[in-house]
């Protein structure tokens, strides 16, 4: 206000002073009050308008009054930043900011009758007061930073919500509403996804399933199908004693499951009549017991327990099976040997690195078939191989007698590699498939005009021993140790990483 009529009525403590128009500080000066000191009244400055000039102004007033809102109507809560007056000093902070750590905030309060004691707080740095109201401002209080508690006037008495209270009903707000961001109001179909390569294919070749094999059963001249796990179940039953060690079964679990699907692998179905079925049930393949047989027998005769031993050994051992340079091992094995096992071409006429001869010194101790003597009538003999009737003495000490056997080799494995006997020369393998012997470790003698044959082991000797492979798991070697210590340099691997569903 500009009229020099003005004057500014100033109580403090009940004393007034008057105060001259040249004495009033120009409006939006940062220097408009005083602050008093601490401890002191608060002054309350009252702006007076002589009659005159109001009755100018136009405005009565009650008018003047009315024109101006109540601070108690305004809405709680955070106050938004104003813009800062004009001429505000350099460096004073921006209209409306928060004050300094530590110091009060100023905020505009209702009139107050002047009887009851007031204090100024610090104004805000800028701040001046608004013209032609009556104000005052509550002391700050410790621990109330930013904001002053506005006393609501009687009859509307109001809650204060702090401002962290709004925060978190934004932050509230906010996380319903982002799900309706995200995925828009009747269109919940998935974004496609950028175009990219093609997904690689699993590494797991069809192994959801499990193979099926094919046995031709000679008893009923039969085909039985069923799955590769189940088959072997009956093979176990079969080749070895279930008395064993359940290492020793788990050995011979793996043994037939290489031997199953290495023929998978390779289509070979040789040796099994039209080729009706991938394996015959006799040992020109591997032994196996049909199903009803397994079940319905076994049960009857009370070997349950027996039956659960098989199956766990080719539980625990299901899938794995034996290779050599990534491909599935010829897996050969026999009942006993003479204290070693022979190379694959001591027997057969292929060299086969892993089929490499090995000592086996367990089957002497505790197999029952390791030393075996039978008698063939001379005649029988002569027969079987196909010798004249003089090449053989009648007796022994007889004229001729030291002539007709004679060992001329021996293998690695110390079975006869080649003999004459009667002046003609046969490999140890002819003449045990010839006279049916157990084993190519032989030895012959003319007893009472018979020839008496004693036998050392029990098979072909390639690959396992089976009493060789329980004596190990007597002493307590693990399935694979007794694997790696008759198969030379093979590993393991899984059926479903070698087949792929080979139909029968």
């Amino acid at each position: 206000m500009k009229d020099s009529k003005v004057r500014v009525n100033v109580s403090t403590a009940g004393n007034k002073r008057a105060v001259d128009s040249k004495d009033v500080r120009k409006e939006g000066s940062a220097e408009s009050y005083q602050v008093p000191s601490e401890g002191s009244a608060a002054p309350v400055l009252k702006w007076k308008f002589p009659e005159g000039l109001e009755k100018k102004g136009g405005l009565t007033e009650e008018q003047s009054r009315r024109s101006i809102p109540d601070t108690e109507d305004m809405q709680e809560g955070p106050r938004a930043a104003q813009t800062p007056p004009p001429e505000r000093p350099a460096g004073a902070p921006a209209h409306g900011a928060g004050p300094d750590p530590g110091g009060p905030a100023a905020m505009p309060q209702g009139p107050h009758s002047a009887a009851e004691p007031q204090r100024f707080a610090q104004a805000a740095p800028g701040r001046v007061p608004r013209g032609g109201r009556t104000f005052r401002v509550r002391p700050a209080r410790w621990g109330r930073r930013g904001f002053a508690a506005r006393r609501p006037a009687a009859g509307k008495r109001r809650v204060r919500v702090h401002p962290a209270v709004w925060a978190v009903a934004g932050l509230l707000a906010l996380a319903l509403a982002l799900p309706l961001l995200v995925v828009a109001p009747g269109n919940n179909a998935p974004e496609p996804l950028p175009p990219g390569p093609a997904p690689l294919p699993s590494a797991e070749p069809q192994a959801a399933e499990e193979p099926t094999v094919s046995v031709y059963v000679t008893k009923t001249d039969t085909v039985e199908e069923l799955p590769l796990e189940q088959y072997l179940v009956g093979v176990l039953a079969a080749e070895m004693p279930a008395e064993f060690q359940l290492e020793a079964l788990k050995a011979q679990a793996i043994a037939a499951r290489t031997y199953i699907v290495q023929r998978l692998a390779s289509g070979d179905r040789s040796g099994v009549p039209d080729g009706k079925a991938l394996v015959t049930d006799t040992v020109s393949h591997q032994a196996y017991i049909a199903q009803d047989e397994l079940t319905k027998e076994w049960r009857r005769l009370g070997k349950e327990a027996e039956l659960a031993k098989l199956r766990q050994a080719v539980k625990e051992t299901a899938g794995v099976v034996m290779t050599y340079e990534g491909k599935p091992i010829t897996a050969s094995f026999f009942s006993t040997s003479n204290g070693y096992t022979e190379n694959s071409e001591d027997y057969w006429k292929n060299e086969i690195p892993y089929l490499r001869s090995v000592e086996s010194p367990w089957d002497k101790k505790i197999s029952p078939k390791y030393k075996t003597t039978v008698t063939m009538p001379r005649s029988e003999f002569i027969g079987k191989l196909g010798l004249a009737d003089g090449a053989v003495p009648v007796s022994a000490g007889g004229e001729g007698d030291s002539s007709f056997l004679k060992v001329l080799s021996y293998t690695q494995g110390h079975r006869i590699e080649s003999i004459r006997v009667g002046g003609k020369k046969f490999t140890g393998r002819e003449v045990r498939e010839k006279l049916g012997l157990r084993s190519s470790q032989f030895t012959l003698h003319m007893k009472d005009g018979e020839i008496e044959i004693t036998t050392y082991g029990n098979g072909h000797g390639v690959g396992m021993s089976q009493y060789g492979a329980e004596g190990m798991a007597r002493e307590g070697y693990e399935a694979k140790a007794i694997l790696e210590h008759y198969y030379t340099n093979i590993s393991f691997d899984k059926t479903s990483n070698l087949l792929s569903l080979v139909a029968p």
